[in-house]
């Protein structure tokens, strides 16, 4: 495996050799999901493309977009930070016209955040910018290897679904060694 050029970023980019799974498959996922999740390395590419909000208002789009209007409390859960953090976002975001605040009709007591078309516009947008991403990554492939891939991944997708459903019911289950 190649390393990636020093000039990417001024702090160390884990590599899959860092980590000590006996799994390649999960040492390489793991490298890949810590890049591609890194709020430092977003940033760093959300400024260098002249994007007008930030990380984690990004992210908080994309899990608006897909699967809107949500709850505060899921959204933070969905994002993995806190309450406070995801009221600031929101807040955020309000300003910027990105979002609303409606009250849930199934429990009036509670808030949906939902997107306005302007929040619906920015979260194409973001989708824009992941596909051009992707489209980096992948500039030297083949079309036949692009398919291939596509078809494995969403294979291993659909798995890794079903097995975190199984795992959430029954634990996880060790294999002999």
């Amino acid at each position: 495996m190649v390393d990636p050029p020093a000039e990417l970023s001024p702090r160390k980019l884990l590599m899959p050799r860092d980590f000590a799974y006996r799994s390649e498959l999960l040492a390489s996922l793991s490298a890949l999901i810590l890049l591609w999740e890194s709020p430092g390395l977003q940033s760093e590419i959300l400024t260098s493309s002249g994007e007008p909000i930030d990380q984690p208002a990004h992210q908080a789009l994309r899990h608006l977009a897909a699967a809107q209007p949500m709850r505060p409390s899921d959204l933070a859960q969905a994002m993995g930070t806190g309450a406070s953090n995801v009221s600031k976002i929101v807040r955020r975001l309000e300003e910027g016209g990105f979002v609303v605040r409606e009250r849930d009709p199934e429990d009036t007591r509670s808030t949906l955040i939902a997107l306005t078309p302007q929040g619906v516009s920015a979260a194409h947008h973001i989708y824009d910018l992941g596909d051009d991403m992707i489209a980096q990554v992948l500039v030297g492939w083949s079309q036949r290897d692009v398919s291939r891939f596509t078809e494995l991944t969403k294979r291993f997708v659909t798995d890794a679904i079903a097995a975190a459903e199984d795992m959430r019911h029954s634990g996880l289950r060790r294999r002999p060694q």
